[in-house]
């Protein structure tokens, strides 16, 4: 293993340990003899069951400090979002039996809207508000999405655990590692800019499919070969994601589809409700990763059969979501163009209206994903394992709330928007996580780390849904494709630069906090930076979607 990246955990306090082995070998003989006469000790007086040593004891007390972070920030925040989803849901059904039944809503209900209830009523087919309006108004191909966005997520998820512990487990170094991960991203990059741009006229559904045969590949030539150039091929070519987050064709051209079959009063619902259904397909796809290696480990496969199982798996996900965008239907391929398309519309498939929004809104985006590139959940799953010597079952347990989180927090974007509109929404709740960001490396132990990383998912993921919506709104429906393609490229090629640069860095103790500060800092400043170019101009959300 080159020494420029350690292998397992504890990395970066290897010092001592290799200075037992620089034993003088004329003091060898006594050493041995005096391990001999220690075991022959031990033997003779075996030490008490109950009796271990400080070093169990100061991981027993981490362990029992991590499982109390997780109760705090991620079960009682999911316990009280079920439970008051619950309720809604509850009051909602009891409110449509008596409208049904013609009755009056006792006193407990006068609180609620009267024109909620009057839309519920079979007389009236006006549309009520809500989330779950939002949800259950999606039609046969809107699920079928659905559906591929969990599948998708769920691969992704469990490859950002274990990508980085499998390329250096093959024998990789560091330098190596992050030119991989950037080829990945910069390869996307390409392949998606023009599957994205070319997806209104060729056809949704086959770049759909396209994509998903992308994923097979990758996931294949991984799992089968450790030669390096073979691995940069199919990292250029393929489509695979390091981060956790989406990569591909598949987010602009679901978001465009999905915007053509929903209302424009459901889109950032429908939006949300899209993302939760990520993030929470991410989170099951890290604890699923996590906890399959822990087994695969345990019955003595080797570190990189154990990984190279989770790529298997990638790969037969991109199969099963080749067959799902095969049985959508051509209700979701895009209108036919509302102007005249000139030479630079036909290239990117943007009018001469939204080059200027889009253009500015993707230099924005790329900024904020070049600063999130230096810490991408598989960097940071990696660095977790140095730091602290986190085991993958642990990784998986603590990517899975970090993503549970992500999915609660998108429900609340909606109403949060509807109040003090997208772009404050966008900025007012990523700064903070950017805070927490910058503090996961300061933390002393790892509870705290922890801690802090959990609480910056809670927030760090509200603007998602409010941008994918504000993006559908500046463009035509028959842009909207091209739209999210191109602002998703420039994320993408963002996020590509910086895996090269962060690397090392994480695997060098005395820098290894250096790409928290640099990404934290940077997505600071895209977040000013968006505040100031377009907070005189926000997209105010729609009417029917503000809350009671």
């Amino acid at each position: 293993m080159p020494s420029g990246l350690p292998r397992s955990g504890g990395g970066y306090r290897r010092a001592d340990a290799r200075a037992v082995d620089d034993v003088p070998s004329g003091s060898a003989g006594k050493v041995g003899r005096c391990k001999r006469d220690a075991e022959r000790d031990d033997q003779a007086e075996p030490r008490p069951k109950d009796e271990g040593t400080p070093g169990d004891d100061v991981d027993r007390s981490e362990r029992l400090g991590l499982v109390r972070v997780i109760v705090v920030t991620v079960v009682c925040p999911v316990v009280v979002a079920a439970v008051r989803l619950g309720v809604d849901v509850t009051g909602t059904m009891r409110r449509r039996v008596l409208c049904h039944v013609g009755a009056s809503p006792p006193a407990a209900f006068s609180h609620v809207d009267s024109a909620a209830m009057h839309a519920s009523s079979p007389a009236a087919p006006t549309l009520d508000s809500g989330l779950l309006a939002s949800l259950r108004g999606l039609d046969p191909d809107g699920r079928l999405l659905f559906a591929s966005r969990v599948l998708r997520m769920f691969a992704y998820g469990s490859l950002a655990v274990v990508l980085v512990l499998y390329l250096a487990s093959l024998g990789l170094d560091a330098f190596a590692i992050g030119a991989i991960l950037t080829l990945t991203l910069v390869g996307d990059t390409f392949i998606s800019l023009w599957l994205t741009t070319s997806a209104d006229r060729i056809g949704r559904r086959r770049v759909l499919v396209a994509g998903s045969l992308l994923m097979v590949v990758a996931g294949v030539a991984f799992a089968l070969t450790s030669w390096v150039p073979l691995l940069v091929l199919a990292a250029t070519i393929g489509v695979i994601s390091p981060t956790g987050n989406e990569v591909g064709p598949f987010l602009a051209v679901e978001q465009a589809a999905l915007s053509q079959a929903t209302s424009d009063e459901r889109r950032i619902s429908v939006f949300a409700w899209y993302n939760l259904a990520g993030y929470v397909a991410t989170a099951v796809g890290a604890l699923a990763a996590g906890f399959a290696t822990q087994m695969l480990l345990a019955a003595d496969f080797t570190d990189t059969d154990a990984y190279r199982a989770i790529l298997i798996s990638y790969a037969a996900l991109g199969l099963a979501m080749a067959a799902i965008f095969a049985r959508v239907s051509p209700a979701v391929e895009a209108p036919p163009a509302t102007v005249a398309p000139d030479g630079l519309r036909l290239r990117l498939g943007l009018g001469q209206r939204s080059r200027g929004i889009v253009a500015r809104l993707s230099a924005l985006f790329a900024l904020d994903a070049f600063g999130g590139g230096f810490v991408p959940q598989s960097l940071m799953a990696y660095w977790f394992h140095l730091r602290f010597g986190v085991e993958p079952a642990v990784l998986g347990a603590v990517f899975f709330g970090a993503n549970l989180l992500a999915a609660v927090s998108s429900l609340s974007a909606a109403r949060i928007a509807a109040r003090i509109g997208l772009i404050n929404t966008m900025v007012f709740t990523h700064l903070p996580s950017n805070v927490l960001l910058i503090l996961v490396p300061i933390m002393p132990s790892l509870p705290l780390a922890v801690a802090c990383l959990l609480l910056r998912y809670s927030l760090s993921q509200m603007d998602v849904p409010t941008r994918q919506s504000y993006v559908m709104a500046v463009v035509d429906p028959s842009e909207r494709s091209a739209a999210a393609g191109v602002t998703g490229i420039a994320r993408t090629t963002g996020a590509s630069l910086s895996p090269a640069l962060s690397a090392p860095l994480v695997a060098s103790a005395s820098l290894a906090a250096l790409p928290f500060f640099l990404a934290g800092g940077l997505k600071i400043v895209y977040d000013l930076l968006l505040y100031r170019a377009f907070r005189s101009a926000p997209a105010a959300p729609p009417a029917a979607e503000r809350p009671a």
